[in-house]
């Protein structure tokens, strides 16, 4: 099971950033009005098999926080999709997936 905090305002991306030096953050964008976007998300947290010592998990709700993923997208240089994932080593992003190629297996092996 995944402990998911929700993220809700842009200070939350400067704690991101600093505790990205000593653990992986993944975010996790995600449309509550979206078929596609539900049913990555099902996917991603059935699949999802990592410690939680090994990485950190944020939720962020697109259509209540836009402003947050907008931010995202200018902090990090990614285009802004959903759903999306994103994996946050040491201030950048070392990799980033949406729709179908959202994969929680994928995420485990990228953080050995």
């Amino acid at each position: 099971m995944i402990h998911w905090e929700e993220l809700t305002n842009l200070a939350q991306l400067d704690n991101i950033d600093d505790a990205s030096l000593k653990k992986p953050i993944l975010i996790f964008k995600h449309s509550t009005r979206c078929s596609i976007s539900r049913m990555a998300l099902k996917r991603f947290e059935h699949e999802y098999d990592i410690d939680a010592t090994s990485l950190k998990c944020y939720f962020l709700d697109l259509l209540n926080h836009r402003d947050v993923s907008d931010e995202i997208a200018n902090r990090w240089h990614v285009r802004h999709q959903s759903p999306q994932t994103l994996l946050i080593k040491d201030k950048k992003v070392v990799a980033h997936s949406s729709h179908d190629d959202i994969d929680a297996n994928e995420t485990k092996s990228l953080l050995s």
